[in-house]
């Protein structure tokens, strides 16, 4: 059984093919510069050299049309046929209230997730030109919604809420929703598998950080808080995004730079974070070599992102109680040994005693590393995340009737027997 796994951006397709029955990636690759033109496709099949292509695709069904040639092609391919693939997994970043988990896609899901477009107007509808071209190249096929928000549906109403005129609520959906739901719930469970402990037991902190970061208080298994809110701006800084700050803010430069509502927006999700203070990058190796170098922008990157990461920490470790274990995963989680060193460093008051030794030696996005020391009360793991296998166990579940909400299904990596291929 092949599942493919589609996630669309507005100028990017990115695409994993998974064989259910050896449990392993037969291919996965990415069509970049969708639209704005120059586009081309990287298509990686283990044991082979990247494969790249240049054409251009005016639209994802262009993109979409691109990858299903390569991925059948006589030479560079990896099957035979489109027929071959038994489901197609899409991400979807907004969800709205009304998805709690995976479903089939159908034309009721589909006008659903239009109708909650306004809440991610940068992510919806490129996710929603990826279905809709997909389903038109691959009719026969079925069609699954992942959404980024389900894990995150579980929230109290105290967590999600906001102090803003409750009819905003009521009338457009103002609430948190949060994201990277699928990573959140992926390294969670894992955690609870390193930890020996079964995940309604837990109490964890997880934290997904790349150039988009959230964070997520995971308390007996389930979300109860986390930092993305409405949209995916609010919460940690992040490589473009400024995330918390001020919401006077904005209104009192648009005023001073005469900047219209686009504008601001624009600005604060793509010129603010780290780009914003350095001036110039937004990959933490940059900037963690420039700041050695001597740069005091770059130092103070990491001073301000550290430091709010450490606040997570604590504000998180409030929310859930006596706390388990803190995750980190994605990128910057997964390789940034420096940042994780102080973002933890002087939280031994919390049962948090970190190991440098192991801390520098998690530099790989392949084992799952403990990086406090053996009697840290409360355990610091570095998880290498996997959503598509996420994406792939909720499709191939849904094809054979057993999926459920993900504290009642039995996922494979939540399992002491499983191996990370």
């Amino acid at each position: 059984m092949i599942i493919m796994a589609l996630n669309c951006g507005s100028s990017s397709v990115k695409y994993q093919l998974f064989d259910w029955d050896t449990r392993e990636v037969v291919a996965k690759g990415m069509v970049e510069r969708v639209i704005i033109g120059d586009s081309f496709i990287l298509h990686e099949v283990p044991g082979r050299e990247t494969y790249r292509h240049e054409q251009d695709c005016a639209n994802h069904q262009a993109a979409i049309d691109l990858l299903i040639k390569t991925v059948t092609d006589s030479v560079h391919g990896v099957i035979n046929s489109v027929d071959q693939i038994s489901a197609v997994g899409h991400r979807v970043v907004h969800g709205g209230e009304k998805f709690t988990c995976s479903v089939m896609i159908d034309e009721s899901v589909l006008d659903a997730v239009k109708e909650v477009q306004h809440l991610a107007p940068l992510h919806n509808p490129p996710n929603i030109e990826g279905i809709e071209a997909a389903q038109a190249l691959m009719p026969t096929i079925p069609h699954v919604a992942i959404f980024d928000t389900a894990f995150h549906q579980t929230m109290p109403e105290h967590a999600y809420i906001y102090p803003l005129p409750y009819e905003w609520y009521e009338k457009y959906q103002v609430r948190r929703y949060g994201f990277h739901g699928t990573s959140h719930l992926y390294v969670s469970k894992r955690a609870s598998v390193l930890l020996g402990k079964n995940p309604a037991d837990c109490n964890i902190v997880t934290m997904h950080i790349g150039n988009g970061v959230s964070h997520c208080a995971i308390q007996n298994g389930i979300s109860v808080d986390t930092t993305m809110g409405l949209t995916p701006l609010e919460g940690a800084v992040m490589g473009t995004r400024c995330g918390d700050i001020d919401p006077a803010i904005p209104a009192f430069m648009m005023q001073k730079e005469n900047l219209s509502a686009k504008e601001i927006d624009s600005i604060l999700n793509k010129k603010s974070g780290v780009i914003g203070v350095t001036g110039r990058f937004t990959d933490r190796r940059d900037v963690i070599e420039n700041a050695g170098a001597g740069d005091k922008r770059c130092q103070l990157a990491l001073d301000i992102e550290a430091y709010r990461l450490k606040k997570y920490i604590g504000a998180f470790m409030a929310a859930v109680g006596k706390l388990d274990a803190v995750v980190f995963t994605a990128g910057v989680g997964e390789m940034g040994a420096l940042i994780r060193e102080k973002s933890i460093e002087g939280l031994e008051h919390m049962g948090i005693h970190l190991d440098k030794e192991r801390n520098r030696g998690a530099m790989t996005r392949k084992r799952e590393t403990l990086i406090t020391t053996d009697d840290s009360p409360v355990k610091v793991y570095v998880i290498p995340t996997d959503e598509e296998l996420v994406f792939t166990e909720d499709v191939v579940a849904i094809l054979n009737g057993t999926y459920t909400d993900h504290m009642n299904f039995e996922y494979s990596f939540a399992r002491a027997d499983f191996v990370r291929k």
